[in-house]
């Protein structure tokens, strides 16, 4: 199916209640793809900042005489992998590469071939069926024909 997206309808009533749920729900599994994402960049940031807290302390372990210490922790923490093999940008190039670029590329093709690559149709529809109709705030629009 493919929209000229001449409608300003953005429900797509061309399209039956059983996709437009399909599509739903697969958005709303990359969407909480994108928000794990969102939480594996925060790891990767935490702790690659914890690594350079850990080397700060190195330092002052040093500074304060605890040489053996100090000496330990550089050796066996400082720039461990955290998990085999890999740093965690190594984690987060994998998982875009991987699961997520997967993820989002069937999110696309499913879109591309039951709605023209509309999106937000089952949302489209939810807001529809909850506004209410002719009071101020509760437009239906932009129209598909709107959307960039």
């Amino acid at each position: 199916m493919t929209n000229d997206h001449s409608s300003p309808d953005r429900t797509r009533p061309d399209l039956d209640d059983a996709t437009v749920e399909a599509l739903g729900k697969l958005s709303e599994a990359l969407e909480t793809v994108d928000q794990a994402r969102g939480f594996l960049y925060a790891f990767h940031q935490l702790t690659g900042k914890a690594d350079r807290l850990l080397q700060e302390s190195v330092d002052l372990f040093e500074k304060a005489g605890a040489t053996d210490l100090a000496a330990d922790l550089d050796r066996d923490l400082v720039g461990r992998n955290v998990i085999a093999d890999r740093w965690t940008f190594q984690i987060v190039e994998d998982f875009d590469a991987g699961y997520w670029g997967a993820f989002r590329d069937y999110d696309a093709r499913a879109r591309d071939e039951l709605a023209g690559g509309d999106r937000h149709v089952f949302e489209a529809r939810m807001k529809q069926r909850e506004r209410t109709q002719g009071h101020p705030r509760h437009e239906a629009g932009p129209s598909l024909a709107d959307q960039p």
